[in-house]
């Protein structure tokens, strides 16, 4: 494979824009970069400072923070380098460090919000049962089941995409290493990796979002049964930060890769 491959950096294409436009996304993109990790560093400090918020709901909250936190560093600062400065490169083992833990980061947040829709379903609709369902030692092992998860199928992502390969043009239209259109880059037959792709897109995409909509179907008939109004109220209003976070992330994504 090293010697077939022949390319040691590739360019990346990014936001082909005047330099005006360029610095104006800088801003923006620095912005929102710097509220994402305050926000969550925030969320993380008062999770481990407060011991009212040491519940089930709140450890996986704390571990959604952090991936988020790693998730928007693994793209963002090559994708504020390349704004600012005119050299868009970046090296073959860095694009492929940058695609295993892109993918890893994001297979395991959405374990984990499949893992917080399973929380709310107990919550709601078993609550008395709810802190022997949801003990400690449950927790710990979804958290970890979730991070495996990610980090192992994204190991699979990562090998099958760096062994092909690369001879002929290194310029990604993308900007940050996204595996799809570092693929277009192989000059050789791509068909074993595109139905990797697609088998782990069914695995990471809809059977976790297959089941965070079932877990809202019983938790939506669970909150309909409760009689009072403010019974249903603080019901939904303990879905809706996640329900939010769901239809972002799932939404960008399948926009993106379905």
């Amino acid at each position: 494979m090293a010697n077939r491959t022949t390319v040691t950096e590739f360019f990346l294409l990014g936001f082909s824009s005047g330099p005006k436009t360029r610095l104006v996304l800088f801003g923006i993109f620095l912005v929102v970069y710097s509220i994402t990790l305050t926000g969550n560093v925030i969320i993380l400090m008062l999770i481990l400072l407060d011991s009212q918020l040491h519940t089930p709901m709140y450890f996986f909250l704390s571990h959604l923070s952090f991936v988020d936190i790693w998730y928007t560093s693994s793209t963002v600062p090559q994708l504020l380098t390349n704004l600012w400065t005119p050299k868009k490169t970046i090296s073959f083992a860095g694009c492929g460090a940058e695609i295993y833990l892109f993918h890893g980061l994001a297979i395991t947040e959405c374990v984990l919000l499949a893992v917080m829709a399973y929380d709310r379903f107990v919550a709601i609709c078993y609550p008395l049962r709810y802190t022997l369902i949801m003990n400690q030692r449950v927790c710990i092992k979804l958290a970890a089941a979730a991070w495996l998860c990610g980090f192992l199928l994204a190991m699979v992502h990562a090998i099958h995409t760096l062994r092909m390969p690369y001879c002929g043009p290194n310029i990604i239209n993308h900007f940050y290493c996204d595996m799809l259109a570092v693929l277009k880059l192989v000059c050789a037959d791509t068909h074993l990796n595109e139905i990797i792709v697609f088998v782990i897109a069914v695995l990471i995409l809809v059977c976790p979002f297959s089941f965070i909509l079932i877990s809202y179907i019983h938790i939506l008939i669970a909150i309909l049964k409760i009689r009072s109004a403010q019974g249903r109220r603080k019901a939904f209003s303990t879905c809706a930060s996640h329900v939010t976070v769901v239809a972002l992330f799932y939404g960008s994504a399948m926009f993106m890769y379905m």
